[in-house]
């Protein structure tokens, strides 16, 4: 076992648990207003802790890898974690590896953890940019994404391409975090698509297969053809 492999066996759980962590730090810290200045102090403290234990765990494993530069590019959303506050929930489905079911690789459960990833992904992905617009939007003037309620709302309707137009970002950060989530959406839905007709299409084949191998179970066996007997004239 290689120095990173070992890292990241001694590291997999805490980091999962800092994951979570961070994700009920972050909302407590964007949603509840009314926490006294020593809590607000200690959720600030708590987020920077976090984001530390990710940059730490990230140059370990960067440090320790032979090729660095496949290191990279086998982990960007680490990356994007480390640099991007908005992405760093999305730690908890890269370390979601490391429970047990999700290492099978049977044909049943490669599809259900394909599910469960993309619905996992899609949580976080709302989740995430609710709390970072609302977090953007409050304060500003004209603002009209003034609580969690309205930015869940908006992500919501953003995400599944229908736009209402009744709630929308007024920030340059807010606007930024709009595209985001739009070609987040187009991407889901183009996934979900591509999943459902790859399924349609198993499922077919798997029928065509069933229903050639009954045809061909219903034939009659042919048996070996006896020699006929010859009359002497």
């Amino acid at each position: 076992m290689s120095p990173r492999q070992r890292w990241e066996k001694w590291t997999a759980l805490p980091l999962l648990g800092l994951s979570l962590v961070f994700i009920v730090a972050w909302t407590l810290y964007v949603i509840d207003e009314s926490l006294p200045p020593q809590a607000m102090h200690v959720l600030r403290l708590t987020l920077v802790v976090v984001w530390l234990s990710f940059l730490v765990d990230y140059v370990v494993r960067l440090v320790a890898s032979r090729h660095r530069g496949q290191f990279v590019r086998q982990n960007v959303p680490d990356l994007l974690s480390v640099i991007f506050p908005v992405f760093r929930p999305f730690r908890l489905m890269t370390l979601l590896k490391e429970i047990p079911y999700f290492r099978s690789r049977t044909a049943s459960s490669t599809r259900v953890q394909f599910v469960a990833y993309a619905l996992i992904f899609v949580l976080l992905f709302v989740y995430s940019i609710s709390l970072a617009v609302l977090q953007a939007e409050r304060g500003a003037p004209d603002a009209n994404i003034t609580n969690f309620g309205d930015a869940l709302w908006w992500a919501c309707v953003t995400i599944a391409t229908v736009g209402y137009g009744d709630l929308y970002p007024v920030t340059i950060m807010g606007r930024l975090l709009s595209v985001l989530l739009m070609v987040g959406g187009i991407a889901i839905v183009g996934v979900a698509s591509a999943t459902v007709i790859s399924i349609l299409n198993e499922r077919l084949s798997h029928a065509k297969r069933d229903r050639a191998a009954g045809q061909s179970d219903d034939r009659p066996e042919s048996g070996p053809v006896e020699p006929r007997d010859t009359l002497d004239a």
